[in-house]
């Protein structure tokens, strides 16, 4: 049915609002498509493409502050707070008190998490593979420069 209506939506040529609408549409559906095999994949290494992509800023950045990780990742503030409680229940982040400023938490990586980690980093190759294999590289390129314009416009 979905796929009915985006093809039906994306040739609407009298009305540029449909076609803009159903390209909306097809840009959340890939994604939502993408993020849910990626979690269905990741399920038995006991984490989800958000706690991942938190796992991957501390590893990239070193400990931070839940303020740094809330803008190197975009994610809002309850969620971030959520995400940071769900890793460190799991045994996969630690808080501590930042060296510089006693009343922020700097957020870092266990042994457990970086384990984890490279569980999930498997797991994402995999996947990745299966969601983007069939693209050539220079095709990869192209729609990560579309997206990455298409992010960063306002």
């Amino acid at each position: 049915m979905l796929d009915d209506l985006l093809g039906r939506m994306l040739s609407e040529d009298e009305d540029p609002a449909i076609r803009h609408v159903g390209l909306g549409l097809l840009l959340a559906t890939a994604h939502h498509r993408s993020r849910e095999i990626m979690n269905e994949a990741l399920r038995p290494a006991g984490i989800a493409v958000r706690g991942l992509s938190m796992l991957f800023a501390l590893e990239l950045y070193g400990p931070s502050s839940q303020r740094r990780l809330i803008d190197v990742t975009g994610i809002d503030k309850s969620t971030m707070v959520r995400v940071v409680d769900e890793l460190e229940r799991d045994g996969l982040v630690r808080r501590e008190r930042a060296p510089t400023d006693r009343r922020a938490y700097s957020i870092t990586l266990t042994a457990d998490g970086e384990r984890a980690l490279a569980r999930a980093r498997r797991v994402a190759v995999e996947v990745g593979d299966r969601l983007f294999g069939g693209y050539r590289p220079d095709e990869r390129r192209q729609l990560v420069d579309l997206l990455r314009r298409l992010a960063e416009r306002d």
